[in-house]
This record gives structure tokens, C-alpha cells and sequence, in this order.
């Protein structure tokens, strides 16, 4: 079954980095752009950045802007997200999703979502 896998949220220390990792499965992302996006407690769920594999373009929130990197291997059908200079507003589950061909389409009921990883900033 076609699904999407993250991995590698954790706890780290204020000013530290983390690279989140975005599998697909039983699908080529080939055709997709796909999106990092963040739910923290009690706060609306907000896109993080986005890249997409049609034509390269990639989006980045502000507040991501100089600190967090995008990145797809089409080799491996993954997305990375390295982040850097961890803050502790940074502290939410993280999750990605795929829009078909590019960022600014939005998500459809047909795409795909990961259950989301963990990322936790704190001293």
C-alpha cells in the first residue's frame, strides 16, 4: 500500500540541528512536489517549506528562512529537512504530504500524508 513514512524527530538542545526524513512507499515522488508541514500544541497546523520534484522549485517559510533546508533525492524517494538553530517555538510533530506537481497546488484528498515525527526543543 502507497503511503509516506517520516523519521528522525527527537529532542534536541536550543541552537541544534535535526534532519527529518520523508519516505515514500509504493509510489515515485517523481510527479509530486511534496511538503514539510508542523502542528504544535494548540496552534494551527503550518506549512514549513516545500519542494518539488516537476520543477525544482521550493518554497520556505519565513520563519524557516536561513535555518531549515529542503532537499529530495529521487533516487532514494525521499524528502529531507534539515534543520538548524533549533528554537524551542520550534517544538511540534512534523509531518509531510504530497501535492501533485507543484507547491502551490493544494493538497487533495488523494494525496498522500505521513502520521508526523516528533521534534522536540528544549533545555
Amino acid at each position: 500500500q502507497a503511503h509516506l513514512v517520516e523519521s528522525g524527530g527527537g529532542s534536541v538542545q536550543p541552537g541544534g540541528s535535526l534532519t527529518l526524513s520523508c519516505t515514500a512507499s509504493g509510489f515515485t515522488l517523481d510527479y509530486y512536489a511534496v511538503s514539510w508541514l508542523r502542528q504544535a500544541p494548540g496552534k494551527e497546523r503550518e506549512a514549513v517549506s516545500c519542494v518539488s520534484a516537476t520543477d525544482g522549485k521550493i518554497d520556505v517559510a519565513d520563519f524557516a528562512k536561513g535555518r531549515f533546508i529542503i532537499t529530495m533525492d529521487k533516487a532514494k524517494n525521499t524528502v529531507y529537512l534539515q534543520m538548524n538553530n533549533l528554537k524551542p517555538e520550534d517544538t511540534a510533530v512534523y509531518s509531510c504530504q504530497t501535492h501533485h506537481f507543484y507547491c502551490h497546488i493544494p493538497s487533495a484528498p488523494t494525496d498522500y500524508r505521513g502520521q508526523g515525527t516528533q521534534v522536540t526543543v528544549s533545555s
